[in-house]
């Protein structure tokens, strides 16, 4: 079933605004792609190490009950170590101004080079829910408890500070 036949599935309408005519609006690469491409308005070069923030020449408005979620570009994190540094970067439905992206340079000996017009993250666009929060006294008890940061394993890293790592 393509996405026209499926009658419950309603894509939301984004409102953007162009801030840089030269700047193409945010687009899907391929059909189902998650990530629409956001490109950068600057010529720049990221030294290894170095984060900078990017920006995009795009605003949006986003529906009440969406939230835009700024990811990395899975090529440039293979190809080059460029990652965004908040992954996901968060767009609220109620911010109108200009999208940026916090790149970091992971590459410990290249630089990298962007042109303007280069795509440097993707925009996923997803409904959120909202929670009431509630105080308590106490939790209610689980397996896990507090434990957390690694506690339940799946690696094999072994450092010279910590021979017994859970596998």
């Amino acid at each position: 079933m393509t996405r026209t036949e499926d009658a419950q599935t309603q894509d939301p309408v984004i409102q953007v605004l162009r801030l840089d005519q030269g700047i193409p609006v945010p687009s899907y690469a391929m059909e189902g792609d998650a990530g629409a491409d956001l490109c950068t308005t600057e010529d720049f070069a990221l030294a290894p190490g170095q984060r900078r923030l990017v920006p995009t020449g795009i605003a949006i408005a986003l529906p009440l009950g969406f939230v835009g979620l700024v990811h990395p570009r899975s090529g440039l994190a293979v190809r080059h170590g460029i990652t965004v540094v908040n992954a996901p970067g968060t767009v609220d439905s109620g911010y109108r101004g200009e999208i940026k992206v916090t790149l970091l340079n992971t590459d410990t000996d290249h630089s990298v080079s962007f042109s303007r017009g280069d795509r440097i993250a993707q925009l996923v666009i997803q409904r959120v829910e909202h929670a009431g929060f509630v105080e308590v006294s106490e939790l209610d008890p689980t397996e896990r408890g507090a434990q957390g940061f690694g506690s339940t394993g799946g690696f094999a890293a072994h450092s010279s500070g910590n021979q017994g790592s859970k596998r």
